[in-house]
């Protein structure tokens, strides 16, 4: 039996403050929604679930994501850079990097055999304090400490 719901959409959607194409009825219970003439049934009808609303489809913003993150690479080659490294990087980072790629170096040093366990150690301790500035500094202190 082929019913028309026109009325009962619009009236489901003036109870729900949704417009009446995001209405949706269940297919096998028509002939119930069909016979609901009060409000109250209704909301019988969309607790069951024989009633629902589907969600809003908004805009995609992907694409527009994936344009902002094109733009962000564009102007950030050298000649664009101004002011000091840690304006772009912060201290922190800065000093991770730096500790992180001299304790690198000690380990591979180590593992090489060109500095013993108790160098090794001694030069870690200067790292960690703060006493080495960079690789080359540390390069100069492993010299001097192998006597060289």
């Amino acid at each position: 039996m082929v019913v028309n719901l026109k009325k009962k959409r619009e009236l489901v959607s003036r109870m729900l403050g949704v417009g009446a194409n995001r209405i949706h009825f269940e297919p096998d219970k028509l002939d119930d929604i069909a016979d609901s003439i009060t409000r109250e049934d209704i909301r019988k009808l969309i607790k069951n679930g024989s009633i629902w609303t589907s969600k809003v489809k908004g805009t995609s913003r992907s694409r527009a994501k994936e344009k902002a993150s094109t733009h962000k690479k564009h102007g950030t080659g050298m000649g664009s850079k101004q002011g000091k490294k840690t304006v772009r990087m912060g201290k922190k980072e800065t000093y991770v990097k730096k500790i992180r790629a001299m304790r690198y170096r000690l380990k591979v040093m180590k593992s090489r055999n060109d500095i013993n366990r108790e160098i090794f150690w001694n030069l870690y301790k200067k790292v960690n304090g703060g006493q080495v500035r960079s690789l080359a500094h540390l390069r100069d202190l492993v010299k001097q400490s192998k006597g060289i």
